[in-house]
């Protein structure tokens, strides 16, 4: 319920409001005033038989009838500045408030108080500590900030002004409230990871704090339909310190270790390993020793997987290493324009002159191809500014030749596709789904690319074309298989590219399309016959072999029924299995059949960026109960993430003095409260661009 709008109820009417006196009649039914409001004003019978409450300060009359409450009573205390109150004013205020706080439950549902305007204040103005503590260090946590604020003398001045009862708490007993919190929400964490009836993904990130400790990070990404909607959910499960000179297989072994602790190591879909040590030997470990279990999808062929900006990234990197003669000459050329006066006066007279508006002239990052593609793309926008200010320095040879400038623009171009495929990338919540068709369009160019009339564009496009392959090969299947979940595209989308890709190699192209179609069938059959061994066993009502549709036992599980107890239900389940049995020879269509055979779903104008693919899968669960499974397993691996580079991957100073598992328990549970934040940014109450505090991850929320 939304608090009361803070007002005055003046006397209605125009009677006299002169108050007459009237003698005290004693009444056993009345109701003794015991709201604490009473102490600021003064209950009067008027002469018309209804009541008033004067206030003591300023005198003013309200009305006091048993239906009219004492909320705007309080709320007249809060705006009431005659001399007496003057002086308490701010102390009076902060009471009300806390009043009208308190008669909201702990649970954050309002109180009976403000419904019905009955009195319970001498109920709600009891002051907690314990409570008041648990809500100090879920506030540290939250957003991050020291232990020691505690020992802040203008945060104690500050709280005491707030609470006078609050007896603040040292450094080490806010740090064991905040390990509690920790403690009490990786509960919670687990059971819903429990219940969860569909796989989860892992990604795995290597952290190192500025005392040059080693973290591994394991974050969980899987759907959460506990609610009306199915959300993607990313909760990190644990930040853990690891020795450097932990082998590949020593971190598998920690992986399955804390999976196993989880209680998910039975359930996962896929892992993502992108900014960790050795990658492809800890999967390779990882999948040897889950293998043997059953435990992973197609014999864990799906089951290692990188996501797209790392393939982009390390595709774009290794390549441009031979490109590093003409990125050093553009790098010269605008330092000595940036950090000469003369020459920089010279330049912006120039661009004067020939009316080119002002552009940041970029200076590029080492090792940082995006920053490189916008020195390129600046140092081509001002193309003909530095043509005739090498014209007027033709003595310095910094500036570029022509040839090198047509290599400079080509290169651009190809550097300008791929960024702007990257920059799609940062999406909240982003499913698998989301690039294919970009990855796709990247291979295509790069094809085209590889053909060019300059060698030097030739060349790189094609050590870029080997690169690509090289990682999109791993990642292929899970993102055409979340492609083909996708009903916009279906197939449509495979076949379109494919033959694009293998252009004049039609048998190539058609054998790879088969080649996914057919994988992705196995999955399908996987997960239909992992449905169909989960379920209770069916009830024997009718016996095939017995040739009678009546048997004398029916058996589930332990239990057995005679013939005597057998109820309706369980004679429907026997004629469900008949006409199973009797139909076996019938063509029945699987849900792959019935999803592929439909047409492509066609969303109305609109952006379609905006399409919910998790709401029209939950639409369709029941029409396709085994797609809608592997839509919630294959959906949520995160080949869409952006991996942090090795900066973002650094823990700040505070908590980099910390010992691990304080630190665990900091990163955990402030990851855990995110959730928090997030409600209340959806209701308009924060702006998710602000930062809240000290944050300790500075992570995109995906």
């Amino acid at each position: 319920m939304m608090e009361q709008a803070t007002m005055e109820i003046p006397i209605a009417g125009t009677v006299s409001t002169t108050v007459v006196p009237v003698p005290a009649v004693h009444n056993p039914r009345a109701r003794k005033l015991r709201s604490a409001v009473w102490k600021d004003f003064t209950k009067e019978h008027r002469a018309d038989g209804n009541c008033v409450a004067i206030c003591n300060h300023c005198k003013k009359q309200l009305t006091a009838t048993s239906r009219s409450g004492t909320t705007h009573l309080r709320n007249h205390l809060a705006i009431c500045n005659t001399t007496s109150t003057r002086r308490a004013g701010k102390r009076r205020k902060l009471i009300v408030r806390r009043i009208l706080q308190n008669k909201t439950s702990t649970d954050g549902r309002p109180g009976d108080g403000h419904a019905s305007g009955e009195d319970h204040d001498n109920d709600s103005t009891h002051f907690d500590q314990e409570l008041s503590r648990q809500d100090l260090a879920r506030m540290i946590v939250q957003h991050g900030y020291r232990f020691s604020i505690v020992d802040d003398l203008g945060f104690q001045r500050f709280v005491k002004n707030l609470q006078p009862q609050f007896s603040m708490v040292s450094y080490e007993v806010v740090r064991a409230d905040s390990m509690a919190i920790y403690e009490s929400e990786r509960l919670k964490l687990q059971d819903v990871l429990l219940k969860t009836p569909c796989r989860v993904s892992i990604s795995v990130d290597m952290w190192r704090s500025s005392a040059q400790m080693d973290y591994l990070c394991l974050t969980c990404h899987y759907i959460d339909h506990a609610s009306d909607e199915w959300k993607l959910r990313k909760k990190i499960l644990n930040f853990v310190h690891v020795e450097e000179h932990f082998t590949a297989n020593q971190i598998a072994n920690l992986i399955v270790e804390k999976l196993q602790e989880w209680g998910i190591d039975r359930k996962l879909a896929a892992i993502v390993l992108d900014n960790c040590t050795s990658a492809d030997i800890v999967a390779t470990e990882l999948i040897r020793v889950m293998q043997p279990r059953r435990l992973l999808l197609l014999n864990g062929n799906l089951f290692h997987v990188r996501s797209c900006a790392h393939i982009l990234n390390q595709t774009v990197e290794e390549s441009l290493e031979q490109t590093s003669d003409i990125i050093n000459r553009v790098r010269e050329m605008i330092q000595n324009v940036k950090f000469s006066q003369e020459r920089l006066q010279k330049f912006l007279g120039i661009a004067k002159l020939l009316q080119i508006d002002q552009k940041l002239l970029v200076l590029d990052s080492p090792n940082n191809w995006p920053s490189t593609f916008l020195m390129f793309d600046s140092a081509c926008y001002y193309h003909d500014v530095l043509l005739r200010l090498a014209e007027q320095e033709a003595h310095y040879a910094a500036f570029l030749t022509p040839k090198e400038w047509a290599d400079v623009k080509a290169l651009t171009e190809i550097l300008d596709a791929l960024n702007n495929t990257m920059e799609k990338f940062p999406v909240e919540n982003p499913t698998a789904n989301l690039y294919f068709n970009d990855m796709c369009e990247i291979h295509v160019l790069l094809n085209t690319w590889r053909n060019s009339p300059s060698p030097l564009v030739a060349q790189v496009a094609g050590r870029m074309l080997k690169k690509f392959e090289g990682y999109w090969d791993l990642t292929r299947p899970v993102m055409a298989f979340a492609s083909i979940l996708d009903p916009r595209y279906k197939m449509k989308s495979i076949e379109y590219f494919f033959q694009l890709i293998y252009g004049n190699d039609q048998f190539t192209a058609k054998a790879t399309i088969e080649a996914i179609k057919q994988t992705f069938t196995s999955l399908c059959n996987e997960y239909e016959h992992s449905a169909n061994s989960l379920k209770n066993p069916a009830a024997v009502f009718y016996s095939g072999n017995s040739g009678s549709c009546m048997s004398s036992v029916y058996n589930n599980g332990n239990d057995s029924k005679t013939f005597s107890r057998i109820t309706l239900s369980d004679a429907r389940r026997g004629l469900d299995q008949y006409i199973q049995e009797s139909s076996s020879g019938q063509s029945l269509k699987s849900d792959l059949d019935m999803y592929l055979e439909e047409a492509v779903y066609r969303q109305k104008e609109g952006n379609q960026d905006n399409f919910d693919i998790l709401g029209w899968w939950k639409s369709f669960a029941a029409k396709y109960p085994v797609l809608s499974q592997m839509a919630r397993d294959i959906l949520a691996i995160p080949v869409s993430i952006i991996p942090l580079d090795s900066e973002a991957r650094m823990l700040n100073e505070y908590l980099s003095t910390m010992d691990p598992s304080t630190v665990e328990g900091l990163v955990c549970a402030q990851d855990w409260l995110r959730a928090d934040i997030d409600v209340a940014n959806s209701d308009g109450h924060a702006d998710d661009k602000v930062p809240h505090g000290d944050e300790i991850i500075v992570a995109p929320n995906s």
